[in-house]
């Protein structure tokens, strides 16, 4: 029987194919190929090739291009960005100088599919746009930003211009928020709201006079990133990227506000159907013990995700406690997953109930070796419902446990 006609009992054919669309890494000729290939392993080496087949979904590159005048916050942008500060290792140079004097990749400390690339200052009285962008070869970027520290000047006009001449997007940031608000606020009538609407207002204004029609500008704070309009940009990005890309994106994003926590929950949570699909197929093959092995790693490998995606492995929680004062124990006393004890098969059972799991497993075996087509079926629908449920669970709780480490590190609402 075929993969599709197995899982189609568990689940509607429409809602399966949707979750394959033209741009997953993952196909369903994939699925039957791994089905052909496993069933020939013994479990050890089975539970090694999904998990190869889980590690394909970080292939996908994002490459983004940071670009402005000298001084603008260009490099400590490319830092906050990956979650970094600017002495930390392997941060991009920051100085009062230009630094940069060619483009130069910074991988994602968490996702090596990730790169923010530090390109060389704009603005010199030669500059030409399109020697520019050959120079950085603007081919290998999905987008650039373009970063001014006061006003936008022609250089930034004219490099907007030649970027989306060549077919590619780009959006306009306004750094060091945090000092324009620290200038103004000696001012007596000072509102913080009114001054960030000046500020947005007089960027636009000055692009709308050297030649951009309906300019939109986002205000950032690379010291204090997900305060301003972090959020704003990270939405018009996440719209304009290839849909394939939007994932990549979203877990890359440092955790630091609280609309990026749930954009992080709902992203992966959209990957459980996948996840889970892959455990259907492992448990159509007739294999004593495969089935179980193979949820465990599944999950296990799922979960250790969660906890890095949201910022709650050790090394993330080490380095907020550095940048809070806070300790690791202080955080977590907060958190209330099941997991925190430690991811390992007896908590990772407990998602579900481990008794519920072993009889599936031997009910399934019993019925494949009965009945193979029926059996086959049942234990299809069964390992896709479980996985599900254990990392629907894992995930509620993981970001749960991330939204209220948030709010401690902050001291406040974010």
């Amino acid at each position: 029987m075929a993969l599709l006609d197995i899982v189609t009992h568990s689940v509607k054919a429409n809602a399966l194919m949707a979750m394959f669309d033209d741009f997953d890494i993952i196909t369903l000729e994939d699925l039957e190929d791994i089905k052909e290939s496993i069933s020939t392993q013994d479990v050890p080496t089975a539970v090694n090739t999904i998990k190869e087949v889980l590690d394909k979904q970080d292939l996908v590159e994002l490459n983004i291009g940071v670009t402005g005048e000298s001084g603008s916050g260009k490099s400590t942008f490319v830092n906050a960005f990956r979650g970094l500060g600017d002495e930390e290792e392997d941060s991009a140079k920051t100085g009062p100088v230009e630094t940069t004097i060619e483009p130069e990749a910074y991988v994602h400390p968490k996702y090596q599919n990730v790169k923010v690339w530090d390109l060389p200052g704009i603005g010199t009285p030669n500059f030409k746009a399109d020697e520019y962008l050959k120079l950085v070869e603007f081919e290998r970027y999905d987008f650039f930003i373009i970063i001014a520290s006061d006003r936008f000047r022609e250089c930034h006009i004219q490099l907007a211009t030649e970027i989306v001449r060549m077919g590619k997007r780009f959006y306009f940031v306004r750094s060091k928020i945090d000092s324009s608000i620290v200038a103004e606020k000696r001012k007596k009538s000072f509102d913080q709201k009114k001054t960030l609407d000046t500020i947005r207002e007089d960027c636009e204004k000055g692009l709308r006079t050297i030649g951009i029609e309906d300019p939109v500008v986002f205000l950032i704070s690379s010291f204090e990133l997900g305060n301003y309009d972090l959020n704003l940009l990270q939405d018009r990005m996440e719209q304009e990227l290839p849909q394939h890309k939007r994932r990549v994106l979203m877990l890359a994003l440092p955790n630091i506000t609280l609309e990026i926590n749930e954009k992080k929950k709902k992203v992966l949570e959209e990957n459980i159907g996948k996840v889970a699909l892959l455990s259907a197929l492992v448990a159509t093959v007739p294999l004593p013990g495969l089935s179980v092995a193979v949820d465990i790693a599944i999950v296990k490998k799922e979960i250790e995700m969660y906890y890095s995606t949201f910022g709650l492995d050790d090394p993330s929680l080490q380095t907020l406690c550095e940048r809070s004062g806070k300790t690791i124990e202080e955080f977590k006393s907060l958190m209330k997953s099941p997991l925190i004890g430690g991811i390992n098969p007896a908590s990772i059972l407990s998602l579900a109930g481990a008794a519920a799991v072993v009889v599936a497993e031997n009910t399934v075996e019993y019925a494949v070796s009965l009945i193979p087509l029926l059996g086959s079926v049942v234990a299809g629908g069964m390992s896709y419902m479980t996985v599900s449920k254990m990392l629907k669970r894992a995930l509620n709780d993981i970001a749960e446990d991330a939204r209220s480490v948030l709010m401690a590190s902050v001291q406040t609402e974010v």
